[in-house]
C-alpha cells in the first residue's frame, strides 16, 4: 500500500497520528509512506524512526522549485498547491497507484477497502460532500464549467491511478487554468474543473466523513449514521475547517476526543 502526504515540520505530529491510526486499524502491513516536502524536514529523522516502529517505510521527496518555473506563483497560489496535482511527476515511475491523504484525517477502520477500489478506467477516486453542500453544487458546476462531473470532489482524500494520470494530467494545462481563472480553493478547483469527469465517486460517509457535520449526517440518513455507526463503518474521519482537534482550546465536537487519544499515543511513541 502506497500512501502520499505533503507536510512541513509543523505537521509531523499530525502525520504520525494518521499513520498510527492506519497501523492500528488496517490489516495491510507493507506500507510505503511518501512525503512531498518543500524543504528537508528538521524532524525527518523522528518521522523515519516513527515509521520504523510501525513497520512502515518512509520515503522523503524534496520538491524542487524548478518544476514550477512556468507556474503562476503568488502569495495566494504558493508552489505547495501544485504538489498533489503534479504528484505523478514527483513520484518514482514504478509506482502505479497511491492514496493521497491530508494530515488532518484519522483512519478508524481498515483502509484497504478504499485502496483496493478498481480505478482502472479513472484518474482518481474521491468523495463528494453532496448531501452536505447541495446549495453549492449548482454554483460550483457553473463556476467551474464541469457539468459532466458528478459533483464537487474533496481533494483531501484522493486515490490516484498514476499510470493514467501520467498520460492525461499535464502541468501546462494546470498552470494555464490557474493563470486564466480566479479560484476559491485553487488545487481543489483545478482538480474538479479539469478532471472532475474522470473521478470515481466513493461515499463520503465512509471515506471522507466531515467531522463538523456529524449531526447532519445523522439527520439526512434518518438516524442511521449515529456515532456508533460511524465508529463501526467509517474508514476516514476528516477534521475539516479551522478548529483542528489537536489545538488545546478546541475541545468541542463529538469526534475530537477520539482524535486527541490517537494524537497522545502518537506523541508517546515518537519519544522512543
Amino acid at each position: 500500500m502506497n500512501l502520499l502526504f505533503s507536510i512541513d515540520d509543523y505537521f509531523v505530529r499530525q502525520l504520525e497520528t494518521v499513520l498510527l491510526s492506519i497501523h492500528l486499524n488496517t490489516r495491510e502491513r507493507q506500507i510505503d509512506v511518501y512525503v512531498l516536502q518543500k524543504e528537508t524536514l528538521v524532524k525527518g529523522a523522528e518521522l523515519s524512526r516513527f515509521c520504523d516502529h510501525l513497520g512502515m517505510k518512509y520515503h522523503p521527496i524534496q520538491v524542487k522549485d524548478e518544476l514550477f518555473v512556468d507556474a503562476p506563483v503568488t502569495d495566494r497560489y504558493p508552489t505547495t498547491i501544485y504538489y498533489r496535482l503534479l504528484a505523478h511527476e514527483l513520484l518514482p515511475t514504478d509506482l502505479h497507484k497511491i492514496l493521497y491523504l491530508d494530515a488532518d484525517v484519522l483512519c478508524i477502520n481498515d483502509l484497504s477497502s478504499l485502496y483496493n477500489q478498481n480505478i482502472d478506467d479513472d484518474l482518481y477516486a474521491s468523495a463528494i460532500h453532496t448531501e452536505l453542500t447541495n446549495t453549492t453544487e449548482v454554483i460550483n458546476k457553473i463556476r467551474l464549467q464541469n457539468f459532466d462531473a458528478d459533483g464537487y470532489y474533496n481533494s483531501g482524500v484522493l486515490l490516484m491511478n498514476l499510470d493514467r494520470i501520467r498520460g492525461t494530467v499535464k502541468s501546462a494545462d494546470i498552470f494555464s487554468y490557474i493563470r486564466d481563472h480566479i479560484l476559491l480553493l485553487p488545487d481543489q478547483d483545478v482538480l474538479n474543473a479539469l478532471y472532475g469527469k474522470y473521478i470515481k465517486s466513493v461515499p463520503d460517509q465512509i471515506y471522507n466523513f466531515d467531522t463538523r457535520n456529524g449531526k447532519i449526517y445523522e439527520a439526512i440518513s434518518f438516524g442511521v449514521c449515529t456515532t456508533d455507526w460511524v465508529i463501526k463503518n467509517t474508514v476516514i474521519l476528516h477534521y475539516c475547517g479551522r478548529d483542528k482537534p489537536w489545538l488545546e482550546h478546541k475541545n468541542t465536537g463529538r469526534y475530537t476526543a477520539l482524535y486527541k487519544n490517537y494524537y497522545h499515543l502518537a506523541g508517546k511513541l515518537a519519544q522512543y
